[in-house]
């Protein structure tokens, strides 16, 4: 436990609601409470109540009486932050708890800074500093898989993957640095190639969670889906329909859309980023020519391609620049205006592309279940994969487990060219370091108030 002085911070938004949270943290909670707090019983003292109890009083400022409220009292170490901490439950609204938090600021706490809360539980050790970052994750979910991935990190599903591996780590750099301290006692005979085939496979452990970072991220983020095909196959009327309403203005004039639109779609638990493009196609339009330019940049970069073919109207070279580009990603392709006289069939089309063909009309809202259903199936089954294993989702994760497995890397050069065994400790070492960043170790105070400092106020 730290000793730090006391922080108070609204906990909940100050906006009209039927409830507000005003959180206090540090040694002193109780003693600022007892000045602002007049309990319904009047000769309750709150430092003498018994921890994880509610009280209703009222909140006053003198004899000005503010809310009517409810307190809720934790003892250290037993709370959010590990130390005393005081709720006021009082009536939500941005006057009413402005008033009773700066009551609070003046009765002796100071205003918490970003994050503040969070990071002491982190610097108090209730938590680690992946579980930390969880909490900022959880808030900010954008859907059900991305929201429960978070809550098991939340409750240590990081955490306790990290640790086995260190452990693994740990225990070989105790035997190399006893081995090499005695002996007499203890022989390093036949023990590197027993130490390289059990790298090894720590470093296949790392490439699992390493790879499972790309998952992560699509969790965490969404899919980034882009809508290609040419000018007036129904791109924009695609994009309505699945975000049922008229977001993208839908003409018969070719060229309509200029520019990227981008918009947020829930489907089945998952984030589809949608991006609808300018109609790819040759052009004297300057202001078209840099739209088409940018549809093709956000296919380069797209997880997800959704190519709108007309299905009324044959193949030319502006589908035919779609279908290269879709080459080696992940797509799908539709067949639209399926209520029409067909041109295009799916036979045709699958003889032209490896992709999954739909027949869908964007007009008469025909296929659309069908294309969601598939999309989930890629996502759950196909390349976009995902289980209830232990997801990557933080960059700076990734980044700490590919310098454990560079460190692991090197230990292997060194048994494979035949190096001392005082070498191997030094890697190992390096290995263990980079995975304790993860959980907080190692960490220097600026990286600490920079990863706190990106969290909302009163959390």
């Amino acid at each position: 436990m730290r000793e730090f002085d006391t922080i108070a911070a609204a906990a909940t938004a100050m906006a009209s609601s039927g409830i507000g949270i005003i959180r206090i943290s540090g040694s002193e909670s109780f003693s600022v409470i007892e000045r602002v707090f007049r309990p319904h019983n009047r000769n309750k003292k709150m430092k003498e109540q018994p921890p994880y109890t509610v009280h209703y009083g009222t909140i006053v400022d003198g004899d000005e009486v503010l809310d009517e409220v409810l307190v809720v009292l934790m003892k250290a170490p037993h709370s959010y932050t590990a130390e005393d901490t005081v709720e006021i439950d009082c009536h939500g609204g941005r006057f009413v708890m402005q008033r009773i938090l700066e009551l609070v600021l003046k009765s002796g706490a100071r205003p918490a800074e970003p994050g503040e809360f969070t990071k002491r539980a982190f610097l108090n050790g209730r938590i680690d500093l992946s579980q930390a970052e969880a909490v900022m994750d959880v808030i900010q979910s954008r859907n059900q898989m991305a929201l429960r991935s978070s809550v098991s990190q939340l409750q240590g599903s990081v955490r306790q993957e990290i640790e086995r591996l260190r452990s693994a780590v740990l225990y070989e750099t105790a035997y190399l640095e006893a081995a090499l301290d005695d002996p007499e006692h203890i022989s390093l005979e036949g023990y590197s190639q027993e130490l390289l085939k059990k790298v090894e496979k720590l470093c296949e452990e790392l490439d699992r969670l390493l790879e499972s970072s790309e998952n992560g991220r699509l969790l965490k983020e969404g899919i980034r889906t882009v809508i290609l095909g040419k000018p007036n196959a129904g791109k924009s009327s695609l994009l309505n329909v699945l975000l049922g309403e008229e977001r993208a203005i839908v003409t018969e004039i070719e060229g309509t859309t200029r520019d990227v639109l981008e918009e947020q779609l829930q489907l089945g638990g998952l984030s589809l980023v949608l991006l609808d493009t300018a109609g790819i196609r040759s052009t004297e339009d300057l202001v078209e020519q840099i739209g088409v330019e940018r549809a093709r940049k956000q296919a380069e970069d797209a997880d997800l391609i959704l190519y709108v073919a007309d299905s009324s109207r044959p193949l030319d070279e502006s589908d035919e620049e779609i279908l290269e580009l879709l080459k080696g990603r992940n797509a799908l392709v539709l067949l639209n205006k399926s209520d029409l006289t067909p041109v295009l069939t799916p036979e045709m089309m699958e003889e032209r592309t490896e992709h999954k063909v739909l027949l869908i009309s964007a007009k008469e809202e025909q296929g659309i279940r069908e294309l969601e259903q598939e999309i989930r199936s890629m996502f759950f089954q196909g390349d976009l994969d995902f289980n209830d294993e232990v997801l990557i989702t933080n960059v700076r994760h990734k980044k700490a487990l590919q310098d454990a497995k560079n460190s692991l890397q090197m230990v292997m050069e060194s048994i494979r060219g035949g190096m001392p065994e005082d070498f191997y400790t030094i890697d190992l070492t390096d290995a263990y370091q980079a995975l304790g960043r993860i959980l907080g170790e190692e960490m220097g105070e600026d990286l600490v108030n920079e990863i706190f400092g990106k969290f909302c106020m009163g959390k």
